[in-house]
């Protein structure tokens, strides 16, 4: 496997652009960070999450960079997506006792202006806390202060 990888990483290195290489260097280096660090998941890793968190609510901030951005070249609405159901499932884990924890069920996102700028900042907050379920929303910003998404998300309550 590792001479069929050093081969694959050759040829991309002979042949890809500077933005290819770019995102060759970046994977790795998110790579080596989920090895450094452990438990947290690639996810976090791979979008450079920065993460405050309470009882009321949940806060990821990410940089942009090119790799995150759609053929438009703003951020890829996958990408907004993502960061407002971290955001708003880890706030609903967070709030769960030991041996249960939240999965998504539905996420509702309303885009309303382009993720352009230097970061995105995600906001969470609980509407509702049952036993079966929690319904979360969410605020993604931008770094000029333009709000760019805005969503609610049903979570399940399961057992571990």
């Amino acid at each position: 496997m590792k001479d069929k990888l050093f081969t694959l990483l050759e040829a991309c290195l002979e042949n890809g652009t500077e933005n290819d290489i770019t995102a060759i260097a970046q994977f790795l280096e998110v790579l080596q960070r989920k090895i450094n660090v452990g438990k947290r998941s690639f996810i976090d890793q791979f979008f450079h999450m920065d993460s405050k968190l309470d009882e009321n609510c949940c806060e990821i901030t990410i940089p942009l960079n090119p790799i995150l951005n759609n053929s438009f070249d703003i951020v890829h609405g996958g990408v907004t997506a993502t960061l407002l159901d971290t955001a708003m499932g880890t706030l609903a884990n967070y709030l769960l006792p030991e041996g249960y924890g939240a999965v998504t069920n539905q996420l509702n996102i309303h885009y309303i202006a382009p993720g352009i700028g230097a970061s995105l900042r995600c906001n969470a907050e609980i509407i509702h806390q049952g036993n079966k379920t929690l319904v979360v929303t969410g605020e993604v910003h931008r770094d000029d202060g333009k709000k760019i998404a805005y969503a609610t998300g049903t979570f399940f309550v399961i057992k571990k």
